[in-house]
């Protein structure tokens, strides 16, 4: 399975989770590509069986800066029947915790694509041994739902 994981990171606590869920996701010999979210040229997302999109929250629930463009673009892509996972970071102070991981996750889907129904969100970075099992279970149920996806839509 073709993978890609564009993410954002300020502090390295998405970052440490993007690379548990790659380990992860290349131990089940997927092919993984890493972008940086912003970077990622989004015509390109279609090559891809699973996509992760990936990012912190900024203050007060907001994307960060860096993902404002990307974010209005796309409205400009038609994402149907991809396939994606979405996590990120955040902290419990603010009220609205991982709140860009819920503003990709609608965005994807109002672009038309399917988002595996578990949305990680992490407190910081995945300390935890319970964090990491965390990381890796998002992965692996990812994976297994966009192989199941893409078996039935072969049927």
């Amino acid at each position: 399975m073709k993978v890609l994981i564009g993410f954002a990171s300020l502090t390295s606590n998405t970052e440490d989770i993007m690379m548990i869920l790659k380990n992860k996701l290349e131990a089940l010999n997927c092919e993984v590509a890493v972008e940086d979210l912003d970077l990622i040229p989004l015509q390109k997302l279609s090559q891809y069986d699973l996509v992760f999109f990936g990012s912190y929250t900024w203050g007060d629930g907001d994307l960060p800066y860096e993902l404002e463009d990307m974010y209005e673009e796309l409205d400009e892509v038609d994402l149907t029947g991809m396939s994606f996972g979405v996590f990120g970071s955040g902290d419990r102070f603010y009220p609205a915790f991982c709140q860009a991981v819920d503003l990709l996750a609608d965005k994807v889907k109002e672009r038309g694509a399917d988002v595996f129904s578990s949305l990680l969100k992490i407190e910081f970075s995945p300390d935890s041994e319970e964090e990491v099992q965390e990381c890796e279970q998002f992965a692996v149920g990812a994976y297994e739902w966009a192989k199941e996806k893409d078996t039935s839509h072969a049927r």
